[in-house]
Order: structure tokens, then sequence, then C-alpha cells
């Protein structure tokens, strides 16, 4: 209760309103920057204008925020060589706050496919997934490349399932997955994909893919590491992730038969997401312990799929590419609905949490990705 107690008063004294000078009627006050405070929690803090950031910037970004200008932005952290140097909460939102970050989630699965790995639970990404379920057999649409499906398939959302959320006539489209009862079957029955006259054949592909993104393809994986480990996603994520990252407070979701929601809809504190993504840029590394091998890590954050133009594919993890003094640089991504993101910029040894609830709004994205361009890259010193 202590610790919650403290955390709440933090987020009020993250931003102070001041007012600069004389304001109009309904104009918005100015924002001071705050460093963050230190809990309990295994997140060092530190002083991001001591550190020479622009934190001028911040405080622009806070008053943006208040007056409607980026709507719906409920936290924005940034931490810097494994320190919290930035902690904001905005609209109704705080540090206990469990925030909805939709297929966000995916990244964590991908850490969980590792992790299962990493403990001999699964082979490898070669393994093949159908053998995984033999109790769904015999599957609808019967072909035999599924029997060749891979968890690399999954993992970079080119397998040749006709499944495309973008696309409302797919087959697997993921709205068409909610509303049938058993999740798994729904992608196991999934017809093979054909490529029309006027598309690019995988093999004339970058990388040798046809990216495509599939929920019911990244559902799959997370009930496969069920299979492999015998447990239900959300516990095996608390053993292998969540408890070595000291993260309490988490909330799953789950299909109609139970099986964990590896896809989306997984709840964490922005602190928390904070130390998912300082532990994926630190090599797999969490306070002194390995937490995910750094083999793991390391093979996630390579380009393998063209996931559109200038936007690359790891296992399950986004590449952006963002300007930064005069430079093009590139940033891993955790990106879920609603415009919430994990951004990991290695060279900067830089992780920014943005979190937000503009669900299923067209402006989403754009506005979060302008914020970390505008504001947290320009901040840098």
């Amino acid at each position: 209760m202590r610790l919650q107690m403290l955390r709440r008063m933090a987020a009020m004294l993250s931003f102070v309103p001041a007012l600069a000078g004389a304001t109009t009627l309904g104009a918005p006050a100015t924002t001071a920057y705050r460093a963050p405070v230190a809990f309990d929690d295994g997140w060092p803090v530190g002083d991001a204008a001591r550190l020479g950031w622009h934190t001028e910037l911040f405080s622009q970004l806070a008053a943006r925020i208040a007056d409607g200008t980026y709507q719906n932005i409920t936290s924005v952290l940034v931490a810097q060589h494994g320190r919290l140097i930035h902690e904001a909460y905005f609209n109704g939102s705080e540090a206990e706050t469990l925030n909805d970050t939709r297929s966000a989630t995916k990244s964590v699965t991908s850490l969980l496919i590792g992790a299962a790995i990493d403990r001999g639970l699964i082979p490898g990404v070669n393994a093949r997934v159908y053998q995984y379920f033999p109790d769904k057999q015999p599957v609808k649409n019967p072909d035999p490349r599924k029997a060749t499906f891979t968890l690399e398939d999954l993992l970079t959302m080119s397998s040749l399932w006709e499944c495309d959320d973008g696309n409302q006539f797919s087959r697997g489209n993921e709205e068409r997955m909610y509303v049938i009862e058993d999740w798994v079957r729904f992608a196991l029955d999934l017809p093979i994909k054909g490529f029309p006259p006027w598309e690019t054949l995988p093999h004339d592909r970058p990388y040798e893919r046809a990216f495509s993104y599939c929920t019911a393809g990244a559902f799959t994986l997370g009930a496969l590491v069920e299979r492999a480990s015998g447990k239900r996603l959300d516990r095996f994520a608390h053993e292998v992730l969540e408890q070595p990252l000291g993260i309490s407070s988490v909330r799953w979701t789950f299909s109609p038969t139970g099986v964990g929601n590896g896809a989306g809809g997984i709840r964490y504190r922005s602190r928390d997401l904070a130390k998912i993504g300082e532990m994926v840029r630190a090599g797999g590394r969490w306070d002194g312990g390995q937490v995910i091998s750094k083999a793991w890590i390391d093979a996630s954050l390579i380009e393998r799929a063209q996931a559109r133009e200038s936007v690359e594919y790891g296992y399950l993890w986004w590449h952006f590419h963002f300007p930064l003094r005069g430079h093009e640089v590139a940033a891993w991504a955790a990106s879920g609905n609603g415009g919430n993101y994990v951004l990991i910029l290695p060279n900067e040894e830089l992780v920014t949490v943005i979190t937000s609830t503009a669900y299923n709004k067209s402006f989403a994205h754009p506005q979060s990705q302008e914020i970390y361009r505008e504001y947290i890259l320009k901040a840098l010193p």
C-alpha cells in the first residue's frame, strides 16, 4: 500500500503546473520538468536536465497533450543508460494504471517463445507448428504445405495462411476469429493464401518472405508455448519474465476456451513496460540477471520481413526509421492499437514508452510516432 501511495504521489509530481507570466482565460498552463521518483521497483532514476537533455521539449509536449493537440496520451516514459529519466502521466492515468497495450503483447509472446527455447521446451524456430496440436487433426483445408509451417513463419508474420488483419475480406482477419470459440482451430483450419498476378511472390520479395499481419498466428504461438511448457501462458510468463523483472501487477486476457491471449490485450504499468524494453535493450539482462538469453534477443532484433515501405519486422518486433541529428536511425518497437509503443534505440541506449487509448483512431500511430520523433529524439543531449 505504501508503494502504491508513493507511486500516486509521483504521478502527480511528474509535471507540476506553473504559470508562466500572464495567461489568458482558457490558455493551458506551462508544465515544468521533474525528475522521476525512486521506488523499490528496481528502477534507478536520473535527472534528464542534469544529463543535458533539452527538458523544455518535455514541457512543451505536456502542454500539447493538455491542450488537446495530442489526444488520448496517457503516459510518456524515457530511460537512458539503464536509468529512468522522465516519467509523466496524463488524462487520468497514474503510475499504477494497467495499460491495455493491445498488440504490443505480441512482442511479449516473442520473449516467451525465446524463454521456452532457452529452457529446451521448444527445439528452435524451425519446429513445426502443427505437430504441437495433434488433437486438432484433421484440419480443414488440408494441404501438405501446412505440415512445413515453422515457428519462424509465424514469428515473422509470413506464413502461407490466408490471414491478413488489414483486409476485411481475409478468411483469417482477427475479427472473424473473435466470434469463434476455438481460436487455435480457427488458425489451423485457415486455407493456403494465393498470390494474384499483381502481387510479388515471396521468393522475389525482400528477405524472401510475404509479410501479412496475422493476429491468429501470434495467438497460435502463445497456445504453442502452453503446449510446450504444460503451463497456462500467464503463469509461464510470470515465472520466466514478470517475476525476474519484479512485475507484480499485470492482467492477461484469454480466449473463450481459456487459452492465454499471446496476441493482444495484456495490461502492464508504464514502468513495467519500460522494464521490458530495457531488458531487451540490455541483451536480455535486468538487475544483474539474465532473463532472456542474449542469443534470442539478438535473433529477434534482426530484419526478417518487409512489413511495408521503410518498415521491417523481426520476431514479432517492428523496425522503424527516424531522423536524429541529421541522420537516419532505426528503433525496434513493440506496438499496439491505440498508439501504444515500447521503443528501443540501441545506439543511444534509449527506451521510450508511450501509452495511449486512441483505439481504432486513424491518428493514433502517426501521433505517437510524431511525439517520439519531434519531442523525445529532439530532446536528446
